[in-house]
């Protein structure tokens, strides 16, 4: 999910710039320097760009709805803190997918923004929260997941079921607070002649740079380090009690799952935060912005986007797909049909 459509940054000035730079094209950018533009790619990159977003949403849409039938409409009595946290993971991520048709129009048009000023604030807050919001939904699942395990407590399913609601409230209103500065400062900007979707602050290169900071501590490095104790402290505590009940099969598919999860999260975000964090470098003039940083942001970055919004059909597989009593009721469902 990262994903997000304002990160596509390239400084505006490389819209024109190719391979040599001229003076006057060194002036222009100084007076952009405080937005972020996505870079013009070739034809053929926005092509595969749009149909890497056509694909995408139509899984998402389908995996997502799937989550919500199964855990609505077929759940049964008992219910679980990770299933509620499945069920809003899968509105997250189904609400993000839905706003991927109208960046595939955005990329067509060669990032010409043509849905107007309201639908830019609107569209770009949805993708910023919705992506705040599934990180922090797979965080604390990955916490309530060690926590069912490790305290192997019974019969407190109304107590964990009433305390997943709450933090469900706490996730969403965190996710909204942290998408504040995207909703105050997104809209459409003319930049050399095209009206473009995008953040625009008013205190120039040093708040985005801020901006991006934000984004990769809360929106990655804290999660992943979340993530990472927990489900390290669930294999620790798995093989315990796998080593005293002479289960290793048991062992082995927890394993397995945890792999997945942590890979995945870490493979479909750390390229774009890599890549991010490198332009906070360039805007803090600690790193030199030079033709390279064209050359990744035009080409490298659309595609660890495209990396990024594969997390949003890649959840429901993950979290429901690999779990047999999901896998069971979609097969009956099959069956059925």
């Amino acid at each position: 999910k990262e994903g997000w459509r304002v990160d596509a940054s390239c400084d505006a000035l490389w819209r024109s710039v190719r391979a040599n730079m001229s003076q006057a094209e060194l002036d222009l950018f100084s007076n952009l320097e405080d937005i972020d533009v996505t870079a013009d790619g070739s034809p053929a990159l926005r092509f595969l760009i749009c149909i890497v977003y056509s694909v995408v949403c139509a899984a998402g849409l389908v995996g997502n709805l799937l989550v919500l039938f199964f855990i609505r409409v077929k759940q049964d009595r008992r219910k679980s803190g990770v299933n509620f946290f499945v069920l809003n993971l899968a509105v997250t991520d189904l609400q993000f997918v839905l706003t991927l048709p109208f960046w595939a129009v955005d990329t067509a048009m060669d990032f010409s923004w043509p849905f107007g000023d309201a639908m830019c604030k609107i569209i770009l807050s949805v993708t910023v929260m919705n992506m705040y919001a599934s990180v922090f939904f797979l965080t604390a699942m990955s916490v309530t997941r060690y926590w069912s395990v490790a305290s192997a407590l019974k019969n407190r399913t109304a107590h964990k079921s009433c305390s997943a609601k709450w933090v469900c409230a706490l996730i969403w209103t965190l996710a909204t607070l942290a998408t504040a500065p995207t909703s105050i400062f997104s809209a459409v900007t003319n930049v050399t002649g095209e009206k473009l979707c995008l953040l625009r602050f008013p205190g120039g290169q040093y708040w985005l740079a801020l901006y991006h900071i934000q984004k990769i501590t809360v929106g990655f490095v804290l999660p992943m380090v979340i993530v990472s104790i927990s489900y390290f402290m669930l294999l620790r505590f798995i093989h315990k009690r796998s080593m005293k009940t002479s289960n290793p099969k048991r062992r082995s598919q927890v394993t397995k799952s945890v792999t997945i999860l942590v890979l995945s999260f870490f493979v479909c975000w750390m390229p774009n935060h890599a890549i991010t964090f490198w332009s906070v470098l360039v805007k803090l003039n600690a790193a030199n912005w030079d033709k390279s940083y064209y050359i990744v942001h035009t080409y490298v970055f659309p595609v660890t986007v495209c990396l990024a919004h594969t997390n949003s059909c890649l959840n429901p597989v993950i979290y429901c797909l690999m779990r047999k009593e999901f896998r069971d009721k979609l097969r009956g469902m099959i069956y059925r049909g």
